[in-house]
């Protein structure tokens, strides 16, 4: 019988720093919206991260620390062949602040200022920032839809991987924003194309732990033909992201003392955040029993917006993702300017919800909306945006 967490129980976070509802105005201009905005969760983490937490802090000591023990290693790699049958070498592991920053870190090694990186979009605006903002060129692959799938357009990759400065596809896996799981003959097609054209591959799996469907995630280790790294936290899953913890594999030695020497030498990084080490470990080793109640309550989220949205507008048709907790919402069918509708929902009725153009121009008349909240919180988001809608 699956444990109850209290998933519904509301969690005030105004007043604790909070991004996504103390500082919404940042991105929407206006205070105190009410916020399905940036990818973490309104819920409070798992008891057996707060207790792990709770006796490190009662320890009272918090000197410099390392993240190369067995402890930490032997955590992820219990987690790997647990939940995604993947055996990881201990040797081949590196740690960083985040996912983002190990991406960025591994761009600047592997590729040079007007290198081009392919991404798929609609693609998470991070990718964009962080390839034009290390001075490298963004290569979009739009994701075709079919019905509720979207696929890759193999023969356009290919074309796209063959282009003489294209160096690294950086692949999200699952895929954000759509919810996409990769197949895996897709990801085994990818990767014999990215080895004949000598594109490495980093593959940001952050929603790994977040697949909602009976889908399988297949991590790029078991598929990897040419260079290759995959970089993942216990952050999205276990709603700890403010705790800055990442790691990866990076299986090749050479990189991956380049990798720690640019961490190093070059951006002084050295000591872990050791209450993310905690976390982490405690995640790894007795949180799968919350991680999987966790995801049946989102499941639930996810057909609880499709019934309302599609009671309300049956032209929508709206179909849950196959994993995150971000709806990817096609609002197309309705024919409203997308910049009219955020107007109206900032201005009138008080939510922020992410506007699709933020994931690239094509997507413009989507909406991302986190679901990763209790289920009053989302039926008011729910009653706000179905309201605004219907005003047009």
């Amino acid at each position: 019988m699956m444990q109850d967490f209290a998933f519904n129980q509301v969690v005030d976070r105004r007043g604790s720093w909070c991004t996504q509802w103390d500082f919404v105005a940042d991105r929407f201009g206006v205070a105190d919206l009410l916020p399905f905005t940036i990818s973490d969760m309104d819920f409070a983490t798992a008891p057996c991260i707060l207790e792990a937490l709770q006796q490190r802090l009662a320890h009272g000591v918090f000197g410099y620390s390392r993240w190369q023990h067995d402890d930490f290693l032997s955590a992820i790699q219990h987690w790997m062949r647990s939940r995604f049958a993947t055996e990881v070498a201990a040797e081949s592991l590196v740690y960083g602040p985040s996912v983002i920053y190990m991406v960025a870190q591994l761009l600047r090694h592997w590729t040079q200022p007007d290198d081009e990186v392919l991404i798929h979009t609609p693609a998470y605006d991070a990718f964009y920032n962080t390839i034009n903002g290390n001075q490298r060129r963004v290569l979009e692959l739009p994701l075709q839809r079919h019905a509720n799938e979207w696929l890759c357009d193999m023969t356009q990759l290919e074309s796209l991987l063959a282009r003489p400065r294209c160096k690294v596809m950086l692949l999200c896996s699952p895929h954000n924003p759509s919810g996409k799981v990769w197949r895996e003959d897709e990801l085994r097609h990818m990767a014999a194309l990215c080895e004949k054209h000598g594109v490495k591959v980093i593959s940001d799996e952050i929603h790994m732990d977040m697949v909602l469907s009976d889908a399988q995630h297949t991590p790029w280790s078991q598929v990897a033909q040419s260079a290759w790294a995959l970089f993942t936290s216990a952050s999205k899953s276990f709603n700890i992201p403010a705790l800055t913890a990442a790691w990866g594999i990076i299986p090749d030695e050479r990189d991956r003392q380049a990798w720690f020497h640019a961490l190093k030498q070059q951006d002084g990084l050295s000591s872990p955040a050791v209450m993310a080490l905690a976390a982490t470990i405690a995640a790894y080793r007795a949180g799968a029993p919350w991680l999987d109640a966790l995801r049946a309550h989102l499941r639930g989220n996810m057909q609880h917006i499709a019934q309302r949205l599609n009671t309300a507008f049956p032209q929508l048709n709206w179909q849950p993702p196959a994993a995150t907790y971000l709806a990817w919402i096609d609002l197309n069918p309705l024919g409203i300017d997308e910049q009219a509708l955020q107007q109206r929902l900032i201005h009138q009725h008080k939510v922020a919800i992410m506007p699709g153009s933020t994931y690239g121009a094509a997507s413009r008349g989507y909406l991302r909306l986190n679901a990763g909240c209790p289920r009053s919180k989302l039926d008011d988001g729910l009653d706000r945006l179905i309201a605004g809608l219907k005003s047009f």
